[in-house]
């Protein structure tokens, strides 16, 4: 009888609907006390007691990886970044990884677009001084004025692209990958380089991966390129912005604001300087925000477990109709 470590924060809630669905398959469950992730060393506690897990960004280093071997035989992330799973020793021990890709594509593609609308209607602000008994007509931009840099095209960036074009938005973009040309054809978005991108965008909306290529991609050097007032949009991962080099361009004028998902450190710490900053706006990692989008990668990352687990996966569409959500 296989046991998993279940440790999901998103799935966590519900788990007692999914319960007769693992039983179903004879699976066991190890269920942690977690709040936002399971660290190194949480994880380390259970070395060796599991066969599979079900995760959301839990730190699976090497160690961790080592030391759950030769029982571990699938990590199935509840999502679609891996970043916090090291790849490569999963390789070399012959552990699979199952997560659900463009999981979240739209709902985070809005959020960039609600992000951008705020910033340039000003709304937020305006909502604040009005219930503050202060009438004042706060000054804003139409989005078909400005220019937006993307940095990062991929199924996100397409569809933050598409959002923008429909907004009448001037969109550049940057990736270290060629775009298909039809998709450059189609929506108008120009190409470049990032240092153009940032001189030329009114609003940089942050959407690859986080990998080696892409660690504080935005730190003091490239801020310097900056458009002059730019505002930066990060719902992709944490430290891809050097978030002390960010403040600083913040506190000094260079940016105009920026709105943040994500952040080098979750939960962000009450004494980081952007919970006070008036032209910052952030959200805790919650971009992702869609109940339909939830239900189809809960019931996908359960199929990525039973399938690395080497179990017939064939019956689960019928349990799903049975236990499905409301």
């Amino acid at each position: 009888m296989p046991t998993i470590l279940f440790t999901a924060p998103y799935m966590i809630p519900f788990v007692d609907r999914f319960r007769p669905v693992f039983a179903h398959y004879g699976i066991d469950l190890i269920e942690p006390d977690v709040q936002e992730r399971m660290e190194e060393d949480d994880l380390l506690r259970y070395a060796g007691q599991f066969d599979g897990a079900i995760c959301g960004d839990d730190r699976y280093t090497t160690q961790v990886l080592e030391a759950c071997t030769p029982r571990l035989k699938i990590i199935s992330k509840w999502g679609t970044g891996i970043d916090s799973i090291h790849a490569e020793t999963c390789s070399r021990l012959g552990i699979r990884i199952g997560r659900t890709p463009n999981a979240f594509t739209l709902p985070v593609a809005d959020s960039v677009l609600g992000y951008m609308l705020a910033f340039s209607r000003r709304q937020p602000w305006m909502n604040q001084q009005m219930k503050s008994g202060i009438w004042d007509k706060i000054p804003g931009k139409a989005l078909h004025e400005q220019t937006l840099g993307v940095i990062g095209v991929g199924a996100i960036g397409k569809a933050v692209t598409r959002r923008a074009r429909a907004f009448g938005m001037r969109v550049m973009g940057t990736d270290i990958i060629d775009i298909d040309h039809v998709f450059i054809a189609e929506s108008g978005i120009e190409m470049t380089s990032l240092h153009q991108l940032l001189a030329e965008s009114d609003y940089i909306s942050i959407n690859c991966d986080l990998n080696p290529t892409s660690q504080h991609l935005i730190n003091a050097n490239t801020l310097q390129h900056a458009k002059q007032g730019a505002v930066v949009i990060n719902t992709a991962r944490g430290p891809i912005i050097k978030e002390n080099d960010l403040v600083a361009a913040l506190q000094s004028g260079r940016l105009g604001g920026a709105a943040l998902d994500v952040f080098e450190v979750e939960p962000l710490p009450h004494d980081s300087p952007l919970m006070n900053m008036d032209n910052v706006m952030i959200a805790p990692h919650n971009a992702n925000s869609s109940p339909a989008a939830w239900e189809r990668v809960h019931w996908n990352t359960i199929k990525n477990l039973l399938e690395g687990l080497g179990i017939d996966s064939s019956g689960l569409p019928a349990l799903q109709q049975k236990h499905s959500g409301s």
